[in-house]
């Protein structure tokens, strides 16, 4: 899934290049996408882009003076910009936005489950009041909260690895940057959110900015238009299971999950503890 820096620089790319355009029209080939039904999806048309931008997980493409374009990319959906307009028999597309010049602003999903979705909302007192915004807790990047401990302390019952990804405690953070987060603060994922230190809550808030922040700094470098399928992830721990950890070469090991694999040190995470997988507990039964 698309996290806080791989939508940021989408939105900043998507900005860059869409600002000011002008919709010539809107389509929404997989119908389900929408959420929305008032202002209509044509509400759209004729009137110009005034940029793209982030919140939490989420895209905005701002138009006209008052409507809003809010996406979720979910697990397989991409937000990209191309020269030339889609078939309306490519599979992938959930909603295209021509614009007048000939381009395209295409919401592309792979995959079978489709759960990708739009909103078309008016006003930002619509957008602010959106169940999807309105329930997100704080950003987790450029200025997270800075008593993190504070923040956490109501979850404590719940292992770190799953608070940070809880959207309605911090935003931005999912199951790819939590692993490096944890990882740089050199923090077990399965603490609990009410166990940090006042040490260790520094620490992971360093962690969060300077992860996030590093991503953002790499994808300026990398990423250019049109926005790849699949981004160049600037990643050491997450999906490096069984190499050896970039600081003490110890053998990064993991838990999996029916859907997500969590991946950590255990010299420097764990205290040398392996942690049981899962996946292997299953198998032995």
């Amino acid at each position: 899934m698309p996290e806080l820096p791989e939508v940021e620089i989408t939105a900043r790319r998507l900005s860059e290049a869409l600002a000011g355009a002008t919709i010539e029209s809107t389509l929404a080939p997989g119908i389900n996408a929408l959420k929305t039904f008032d202002p209509p999806l044509h509400a759209l048309d004729g009137q110009a882009i005034a940029g793209v931008r982030r919140i939490g997980k989420h895209l905005v493409v701002d138009v006209g003076d008052e409507l809003h374009v809010l996406v979720h990319l979910m697990s397989a959906g991409r937000l990209q910009l191309w020269d030339k307009r889609a078939g309306l028999r490519d599979r992938t597309s959930r909603l295209l936005v021509r614009l007048d010049d000939g381009r395209e602003l295409r919401l592309r999903e792979f995959g079978t489950k489709q759960a990708a979705w739009v909103k078309v909302l008016r006003g930002d007192e619509a957008l602010a009041a959106d169940d999807a915004v309105a329930t997100l807790g704080p950003e987790a990047w450029p200025d997270p909260p800075q008593d993190l401990a504070a923040l956490l302390e109501p979850h404590g019952a719940r292992p770190l690895q799953a608070v940070l990804r809880d959207q309605r405690v911090i935003a931005g953070i999912g199951r790819s940057w939590v692993d490096e987060v944890l990882w740089e603060a050199r923090l077990s994922p399965f603490k609990r959110g009410d166990d940090l230190s006042e040490e260790e809550a520094g620490a992971l808030r360093e962690a969060i900015v300077g992860c996030l922040g590093g991503a953002i700094d790499h994808y300026e470098q990398t990423v250019r238009l049109p926005i790849p399928d699949k981004m160049p992830i600037p990643l050491k721990v997450h999906r490096h299971h069984g190499e050896p950890c970039p600081r003490c070469g110890t053998t990064i090991e993991a838990v999996h999950y029916e859907e997500q694999v969590l991946c950590y040190c255990p010299q420097e995470q764990t205290g040398g503890r392996v942690l049981k997988d899962r996946r292997l507990s299953r198998l032995l039964k």
